[in-house]
């Protein structure tokens, strides 16, 4: 479209193509010849011959049926012979790196004259940066991924490599010292929980569940024990690789039979007859990167108790995809280690101790997981503002409806509720070491992810009904709303499901109860 000399016409002029073989429209100011394309349209010819479309101004009947982006690709970027004279182009799809000027698209702290006592320059500088290399090298494989179920792409996980983004998103640390990130735009020592909660939320924008958590979903809950609980021998031969997207490793903890219950794990790992390995045998289900992984972070039963190994993909390791309700693009595996020897080097942590390394990255996995949840709700606010605004019901915009007014109000409700409760935790664990965050954040973190999962849950009910038909339709107009609304399960259940994480925000709160409290 850049070198297409494109003429000017009237309004009148374009109302004399009108008939079979020579047929134009009019889209935001822009003339289209449809005259050949007519009976290759998805929805039929004749709705082109209608009085109202053919030869007239049908921006507001398009829009009613199709995103901006169906304007943007090639095959009808070719049918535009012109523009209106004296008229200019007012509508446009998503700009590359820019913020959304739709109320609520965006948290208060991005919105222009709002302000934030949690969020520096720094950060705002950070945020530009990293929505624009999101939106420049990842939405695109976002998109191409959750729909053919492939893992992402290798030159996205190389580019995010470039600029150390696998690192940051395992947030503040030793693991960063010495590391450029961002081309430099922040250093290791100044990187805090709010520069991760951007980047997650950045990719949360992508829209694609399942993609999410294949883009090495399984590293930010795998890769921790080994940081934290790993040898230095051990370190060094994984962790770089991993941070480089050159390897993948994921958290194999789940069991068919254990589910919640992390101390009724069933695979097993006993001795080798000369002490210097370990026999695993048995199964672990719905592992996230299971089927690409080439280390799992493995719990099993020992005779001392619960253990924590890293299990290197081998000799009697099997992986099979399971299919879920989002893409296959996550690696969703059921794992089976039929006498799998492992040396008791990759021990992590104490042999019977695996329960302080499991624990101790639950309170950050959930964390991440309602940075992702809160970003999420917040595209269908956006998505379900732009529709009623532009769909048009007995004569008149969705948004005039004081029924559909009032399901936007209680999203907005919900997703500014949640951000907000979101920065003041985040705030509190830039503020604490980690062994203070274990014992005062768990149960309000635990708290925020079920109240966040179940605010995207209505969320997604009701974005549906506003929706109607297009928001169960997995292509078109309501593609997202589809998609949220098939996917939002996930988030209610990864890293602990709803009832779990409340009755663990009670049972923390009850031990803190003082003895001499009465009524």
């Amino acid at each position: 479209m850049a070198n297409k000399q494109l003429k000017t016409f009237s309004r009148e002029e374009v109302a004399k193509h009108t008939v079979e073989g020579d047929l134009w429209i009019i889209i935001d100011a822009k003339v289209y010849d449809i005259s050949r394309f007519k009976n290759l349209h998805p929805g039929g010819a004749s709705v082109f011959f209608d009085p109202e479309v053919a030869g007239q101004d049908a921006t507001e009947a398009f829009f009613g049926l199709h995103r901006y982006e169906v304007l943007e690709k090639p095959q009808y970027q070719r049918l535009i012979i012109g523009t209106i004279e004296g008229e200019e182009s007012i509508y446009h799809g998503r700009v590359a790196g820019e913020l959304s000027t739709v109320p609520y698209a965006e948290p208060t702290w991005l919105t222009e004259g709002y302000h934030s006592p949690y969020f520096s320059k720094n950060h705002r500088e950070f945020q530009k940066v990293v929505r624009r290399f999101f939106d420049q090298y990842v939405w695109e494989d976002a998109q191409a991924r959750e729909e053919d179920g492939k893992r992402p792409s290798q030159a996205v996980l190389d580019k995010m490599a470039e600029v150390n983004l696998h690192a940051m998103r395992m947030g503040p640390g030793k693991h960063l010292k010495g590391l450029k990130l961002m081309d430099g735009l922040v250093q290791p020592e100044e990187f805090d929980y709010f520069h991760e909660l951007i980047i997650t939320q950045e990719l949360a924008r992508c829209g694609a569940r399942g993609y999410g958590d294949g883009i090495l979903g399984g590293k930010v809950i795998g890769l921790p024990p080994i940081l934290n609980f790993g040898s230095d021998k051990l370190k060094a031969e994984v962790i770089p690789d991993v941070l480089a997207g050159k390897k993948f490793i994921c958290l194999a903890i789940s069991e068919a039979q254990a589910g919640s219950d992390v101390m009724g794990l069933r695979t097993t790992a006993v001795l080798s007859e000369d002490g210097k390995e370990w026999i695993v045998n048995g199964n672990k289900k719905w592992i996230t990167n299971g089927t690409f992984a080439d280390y799992f972070t493995t719990g099993v039963r020992t005779e001392d108790g619960l253990t924590v190994l890293l299990i290197p993909r081998g000799p009697g390791v099997e992986t099979k995809q399971i299919k879920t309700s989002y893409s296959t693009t996550a690696g969703t595996a059921y794992i089976t280690f039929d006498n799998v020897r492992v040396p008791v080097e990759n021990t992590l942590g104490e042999v019977g101790g695996g329960i302080f390394v499991i624990l101790s990255n639950f309170n950050h996995e959930r964390w991440v997981m309602c940075c992702s949840s809160a970003r999420s709700q917040r595209s269908i606010v956006e998505e379900c503002l732009k529709w009623t605004s532009q769909r048009k019901a007995f004569g008149k915009p969705l948004n005039s409806q004081a029924v559909i007014r009032s399901k936007l109000a209680a999203m907005i409700q919900r997703t500014e509720s949640v951000q907000h409760w979101l920065e003041s935790i985040t705030y509190q664990m830039c503020n604490m070491s980690y062994k203070q965050q274990a014992s005062k954040l768990a149960g309000q973190i635990a708290f925020l992810k079920s109240y966040s999962t179940a605010c995207g849950q209505e969320t997604a009910r009701d974005a549906v009904q506003i929706f109607g038909g297009r928001g169960i339709t997995r292509t078109g107009m309501g593609r997202f709303i589809e998609h949220y609304h098939r996917t939002i399960a996930f988030d209610a259940l990864l890293g602990g499901a709803e009832d779990v994480l409340r009755d663990l925000g009670v049972r923390q709160a009850l031990r803190g109860m003082p003895e001499d409290a009465r009524l």
